[in-house]
């Protein structure tokens, strides 16, 4: 006699989307029926397996008074202090066997119980309905100990019907949250797996006669400036926009004058869908989006997405987003010049979209579908072409179109991302395109557009791009045809994305290339006591992909990093250029709609980075497109002879929905003439006593040439050659990559590791002049360097010459010097700022007098490495001394050595020494993007071959 047993939760590997849920239908925030949330405390237990409990948890009078607690939403492992388990990143691959649809019978299960009373008001009329907004990854639910129903799809809205479950009084919530599933092989996207209740739960009244499922249509005319509404409704009712004097039953047409929905003028007219039992407030914006010519036109107008891949994100409540968070990240973007976001890789919370009709950007609303672990074993097995998971496929496509439907800020719907191709994506595509022919189809896996709408790549690399922009990329007839997005480049990944100007002038110089969306919008990073933030291995994976999760154009917190402003000044709106001998300034409008009537603009004339002398200045409200040329004022007198230039800038004139009046939008700079360059008369000559050599205001050790003081101020290192730099995500590149990645070329060259050979101290007429080979161990190239100290009394200038000897097959990462100070801690500077900028990263370096301390110029990347240069730097002043440069310089200055820096793995092992490290560079290596993108372009390489630079040294004490 034989005995077997099976766990009774054979649902959770059932590939089917669930039982027991509603259809899907339009998601609105609010009505006039009553409605009660059911977020707050819940009572939890934690099980290790799926089976572990029986059910009887979720009967009436269950007794869970020693249970723990938990916030919902929220996610169970960024609870109790690692009592219920940690997170978990991986990129792509699965934290478990790959063994479809089956997974681990280690799979942790959150009980959740919610006892709740009815409001004793509650109508006693119709139905009611519980809606969870998105619960990860697979759900089983029970109301006063009936069984509703499981379900699967954790990004997706899931209701249930309970009219004839509730009762006066209290009432029993309970529901069962398995961590994996079959569902969790679709949700293989780039982010922290995080198990839980993690948006709203909200119990619905649905009166007699209320509104059940409705479609908004509202197209709009550009050539006659009408459009036409039309609200197709399940249940019969009235439309009405009082504005738009319209009162017209559901389902037939009205045309009418109106003023056209766009992400840079996104007008919602107020409207009401009104049946016999419930009202429900409509924001209708009018807009057509069609592909014509080639092209994605809205209204009649090819568009530029300006955009952002944009996980959901908070680093103590994960994916667990309250309004304001949303609200805070609509207000970035938009105060950051962006104009579209591709909700990578599912479909947000709701409300996010309702920000995004209300602010303005345009939306590519992604489908919660991703397999790209199965790329590990050449996408066999992967569910996306096998027929038993196309109803779960179909089933998630639709939870996102019906939910999302009556956005006028969604122009495409994806049907996911890299879950490579197959007939279930085709089957999405064909009931998206039958459902909703009002829109654009996207998946970036369909290289031969036989589902899509579009061309969309992945980190084409700029050759390619402008090939594409070419239509000289071959493939297929059709795709050929269509126009091409970039849904992901630029890797913001620590310290860049690099080469962004490079893409944005790629296209706008071709019609096909209509934008794209960087990687990513914010850094995942989580909150941890000990570590700052911690990534991926920080909680003890055995799996992870490190702080690839930090890839963001903000941090953790929200801050935006020198990526996030280095884009807002590349996709400005308004293009500013002059001719400042002239005082002639061009300004263009690039924007797709609106004219420029918006703005004011204004113009400051600097004189060695003060402004000496600013007013307004008269911009015609130019079209888009249109350009004009204006005359600035005559440039003030100044009698100084400095350094000379123009800013002019473009503001909100007046205060918006999205950032208050005077907001810079655009700017730009000039100069009035040439820099003139200071000279400097060598008088002085070295004297040599007693071990010590003596050159103007400085002293030197006899014996190895080393800068010992200048004037007062001891120098704790003196000046040196240094090439090396801690390397950023980018430099390190990912290592799956072809390309050559040069960080690990560094390495293995060992730049990091450089010795200083001593040649010679000559002590002559006019200068100090200190020979030096600065080599690797282990290797024959090196690079011959001299100093060449001289004074004219009161300065000292040290020249520096390099020699490359050997055969250097690689860039350097920096050439420059680099000493200590003992004592340093206001920094002011005449040059690039207020930020870091690096060459390929520089566009917002705004040349001015800029001020700061030593430990506010560090940008705080996840991961510390390589940052805080300042770009075209005329001088700096900082502990006591006053260096300029011969030519223009970057600047680096940190309380911890470049070694430090790159051994570190968190802030927090960066710990302060006694002395201030600077970096005095004439040249540094681009940064690129090849954390998961292109390197730098050949133009950004910091070649070894012969130079010379110098520098000047002064006292400010």
């Amino acid at each position: 006699m034989s005995f077997r047993t099976t766990p009774s939760v054979d649902y959770v590997e059932d590939v089917s989307p669930g039982s027991g849920a509603l259809p899907p239908r339009a998601w609105y925030a609010s009505s006039d029926a009553r409605s009660l949330s059911l977020n707050g405390s819940w009572r939890f237990r934690l099980s290790a397996t799926a089976g572990a409990e029986d059910d009887s948890f979720a009967e009436e009078g269950y007794d869970a008074g020693n249970w723990a607690e938990v916030t919902v939403p929220g996610h169970w492992v960024l609870q109790g202090d690692g009592a219920f388990g940690s997170p978990i990143y991986t990129n792509h691959l699965y934290p478990f066997p790959v063994d479809p649809p089956y997974v681990p019978t280690e799979n942790p299960t959150g009980d959740h119980l919610r006892v709740f009373d009815l409001p004793s008001d509650w109508p006693s009329d119709g139905g009611a309905v519980l809606r969870f907004d998105g619960v990860e990854s697979c759900a089983r639910v029970w109301l006063n100990g009936t069984e509703l129903g499981e379900f699967k799809g954790s990004r997706l809205a899931h209701e249930f019907a309970v009219g004839e479950l509730l009762k006066p009084g209290s009432n029993v919530l309970a529901v069962r949250v398995h961590q994996w599933s079959a569902g969790s092989y679709l949700e293989d996207q780039d982010q922290w797996w995080l198990p839980g209740i993690f948006r709203d739960v909200t119990l619905l009244h649905r009166p007699a006669g209320g509104v059940a499922d409705f479609f908004v249509h509202a197209s709009y005319d550009h050539t006659t400036g009408e459009g036409t509404l039309r609200v197709d409704s399940d249940v019969r009712g009235r439309v009405l926009v009082p504005a738009l004097d319209i009162d017209v039953a559901t389902g037939e047409p009205v045309t009418v004058a109106v003023e056209p929905w766009t992400a840079e003028t996104p007008k919602l007219y107020d409207g009401v869908l009104a049946t016999d039992g419930e009202r429900v407030p409509l924001r209708i914006g009018f807009r057509t989006v069609v592909l014509e010519d080639g092209l994605v036109k809205v209204n009649g107008t090819a568009v530029l997405f300006k955009g952002v891949n944009r996980h959901e994100w908070h680093p103590e409540r994960g994916r667990a987003l309250d309004l304001e968070t949303m609200r805070e990240d609509v207000l970035l973007m938009k105060r950051h010049n962006l104009n579209a976001v591709r909700t990578s890789h599912y479909p947000p919370h709701p409300a996010f979209l309702d920000l995004c009709d209300e602010y303005g950007l345009w939306v590519i609303d992604e489908c919660d579908l991703e397999t790209h672990g199965f790329t590990e074993q050449d996408w066999r097995d992967n569910p996306v072409d096998d027929d038993r998971w196309t109803p779960a496929l179909l089933d998630r496509a639709a939870r996102m179109v019906e939910r999302d439907k009556n956005h006028p800020s969604i122009v495409f719907w994806s049907l996911g991302n890299e879950a490579g191709t197959g007939r279930g994506l085709t089957a999405m595509a064909e009931w998206i395109h039958g459902r909703d022919p009002e829109r654009l189809v996207h998946y970036e896996g369909d290289w031969n557009c036989r589902d899509t709408d579009v061309y969309s790549r992945m980190y084409a690399f700029h050759d390619e791009v402008e090939k594409i922009g070419q239509q000289l990329d071959g493939g297929t007839h059709k795709r050929r045809e269509l126009p091409f997005i970039q849904c992901e480049y630029a890797h913001a990944m620590g310290n860049g994305p690099g080469g962004l100007a490079d893409y944005q002038e790629l296209f706008e110089k071709y019609d096909r290339l209509q934008g794209g969306f960087i990687w990513e919008w914010i850094d995942h990073g989580v909150k941890h006591a000990e570590l700052g933030y911690a990534y991926g291995g920080d909680f003890g994976e055995e799996l992870h992909d490190g702080n690839f999760v930090c890839d963001g154009l903000v941090f953790p917190d929200r801050t935006p990093s020198p990526g996030l402003i280095e884009y807002k000044k590349v996709i400005e709106p308004v293009h500013i250029e002059g001719d400042g001998a002239n005082g002639i300034v061009r300004v263009i409008n690039k924007q797709d709609f609106a004219d420029l009537s918006a703005l004011a603009f204004e113009w400051s004339c600097q004189v060695d980075g003060e402004t000496v002398e600013s007013g307004s200045l008269a911009v015609p409200a130019l079209a888009p497109g249109e350009s004009a040329e204006v005359k600035l004022p005559e440039p003030p007198v100044d009698g100084r002879g400095g350094e000379r230039q123009w800013t002019v800038r473009a503001l909100l004139a007046d205060d918006t929905s999205w950032a208050a009046k005077g907001h810079v939008v655009a700017w730009g700079q000039f100069a009035v003439g040439a820099r003139p360059l200071p000279s400097f008369p060598a008088t002085d000559r070295p004297v040599v006593e007693e071990g010590r050599i003596t050159l103007g205001p400085a002293g030197f050790d006899a014996r190895t040439g080393a800068l010992l003081s200048i004037g007062g101020v001891e120098v704790g290192a003196t000046p040196r050659l240094d090439v090396w730099r801690a390397p950023t995500d980018n430099d390190d590149g990912a290592e799956w990559q072809t390309d050559t990645r040069y960080g690990m070329l560094w390495r293995t060259l060992g730049l990091h590791r450089m010795r200083h050979r001593l040649v010679s101290v000559e002590a002559g007429d006019d200068a100090l002049t200190v020979r030096t080979r600065v080599a690797p161990a282990a290797r024959e190239v090196g690079l011959d360097t001299v100093y060449r100290w001289t004074s004219d009394g009161e300065r000292l200038r040290l020249s520096v010459s390099v020699t490359p000897e050997g055969d250097w097959t690689v860039p350097l990462p920096r050439l420059g010097v680099r000493f200590g100070l003992p004592e340093a801690d206001r920094v002011e500077w005449f040059g690039g700022g207020p930020g870091e900028a690096y060459p390929d990263s520089r566009r917002a370096s705004m040349v001015g007098r800029w001020q700061s301390t030593v430990d506010r110029l560090q940008t705080p990347y996840v991961r510390p490495q390589e940052n805080g240069a300042r770009a075209d730097v005329r001088w700096v002043e900082l502990g006591g001394l006053r260096i300029e440069g011969d030519p223009e310089f970057w600047f680096t200055a940190r309380r911890w050595t470049t070694e430090q820096l790159d051994a570190a793995r968190h802030r927090t092992d960066l710990a302060a020494g006694d002395t201030v490290w600077v970096n005095l560079d004439h040249g540094l290596h681009g940064v690129g993007s090849q954390s998961c993108g292109p390197g730098p372009l050949p133009q950004y390489f910091l070649k070894a071959e012969p130079v010379e630079f110098s520098f000047v040294f002064s006292t400010t004490r």
